[in-house]
């Protein structure tokens, strides 16, 4: 698909990104979290919905948002959860535990590698649903499928929703701006964030406008994107997707949208919801979750070194420039660089050996012994080759 004057158009993207949190029970009852097991074996009664079944929160899920949250940037807020009403087989009570006008994470921001900052506007806490798998049909789709499995293990798996501004302005930053939200969850340990597993998934709301318009146009929402090369993929082919029909007296409707990998397109599934067909309402059965100030400024003091942090830490350490703070920092060799610098060896051969001589998995060198190596070649000692 091509689209003749597609450089008249900018693409505005949002990313939803729902990340499942590593704990070792579900986020309102007590049955495992556990990935793999057999079907329907990880459940209780709150998470079939059965009649008097009762959810209690789990603190550990708490815990792992708000540190998340705060890697992020945002503001810790009191909260309140709420049911999210609608009909689907993989979700058992015909509704879904969420938080909607009050999350606990409000706010925040994050900075891309190339610099660019995208606003993020919340995150909430919210339970997962089942697992429908559909056999036969359109390539598992439930579009012509002969029947469903469902698996209910994922029912009530505890999610963060991470939803940004519409800031991405190109697949590749959206892109860039989903892999530097996996390196944040990696360095909190909120969760392991496979996408092969889909304990992070990512849905990506596109929309195009004429260059130097503000006005948000009819976006669609895009589903089944499990790889970041994905992601890019299937934001560039609906944008274009989007300005043929633009440029050809058409427009695009609400709706969420089903990306391919075998043709490479995306595919309409049904019409997009709005926030008012889903008839929220508090949920009766929690109180409103309100995290301690201090405790919350404890996990605030416990963060690690986060991956943005640490490219800025680089920068100025070796005066690397980004393609190379990015090759550091994808190889595991950025630590070791700073405990080099910091040992006494010279930052530029430093840098330079670390660039082009040093493989992946070489950060388990020592750092007194790397900054060892490069004073003997400073003092003439040792070749770089030798070095």
């Amino acid at each position: 698909m091509t689209a003749s004057s597609s450089t008249d158009w900018e693409t505005v993207i949002g990313l939803e990104i729902h990340v499942e949190l590593a704990t070792e029970t579900k986020l309102f009852s007590s049955a495992p979290n556990r990935f793999g097991d057999e079907p329907n074996t990880n459940v209780t009664p709150v998470c079939l919905g059965l009649p008097g079944s009762l959810p209690v929160l789990n603190e550990k899920a708490v815990e792992h948002a708000v540190r998340l949250g705060l890697a992020l940037g945002c503001e810790i807020r009191p909260s309140v959860f709420a049911r999210k009403n609608y009909f689907y087989p993989d979700m058992t009570k015909d509704f879904q535990v969420s938080q909607y006008d009050q999350p606990i994470c409000v706010g925040g921001q994050l900075e891309l590698p190339n610099g660019t900052v995208i606003r993020i506007e919340r995150a909430h806490l919210e339970e997962d649903a089942g697992k429908s798998t559909h056999i036969g049909g359109d390539g598992g789709r439930l579009a012509g499928a002969e029947h469903s499995l469902i698996d209910y293990n994922r029912a009530g798996v505890p999610l963060l929703e991470i939803v940004s501004e519409p800031d991405l302005r190109s697949a590749e930053d959206a892109r860039a701006y989903a892999e530097e939200v996996r390196q944040i969850i990696l360095a909190v340990g909120a969760s392991d964030a496979r996408l092969e597993e889909g304990s992070m998934r990512v849905d990506a709301n596109v929309s195009v406008r004429p260059v130097g318009s503000n006005e948000l146009r009819t976006r669609c929402e895009i589903k089944n994107v499990n790889s970041f090369r994905s992601v890019a993929r299937a934001i560039e082919y609906e944008a274009k997707r989007q300005i043929v029909l633009w440029e050809s007296g058409g427009a695009p409707v609400l709706e969420t949208r089903h990306w391919s990998e075998d043709d490479g397109r995306t595919h309409s599934m049904r019409s997009k919801e709005e926030a008012n067909d889903y008839r929220y309402f508090t949920e009766p059965d929690l109180v409103p979750l309100v995290p301690d100030p201090e405790w919350v400024e404890e996990i605030r003091a416990s963060l690690p070194v986060l991956p943005g942090q640490r490219r800025r830490a680089l920068m100025e350490a070796t005066g690397a420039d980004l393609d190379q703070v990015g090759l550091l920092t994808t190889r595991g060799l950025d630590e070791l660089v700073l405990d080099a610098i910091a040992a006494g060896g010279d930052k530029k051969r430093v840098l330079t050996h670390a660039v082009n001589n040093l493989a992946d998995g070489a950060g388990q060198l020592v750092a007194t012994s790397f900054a060892g190596l490069v004073g003997m070649e400073t003092a003439g000692d040792l070749s770089s080759t030798q070095a």
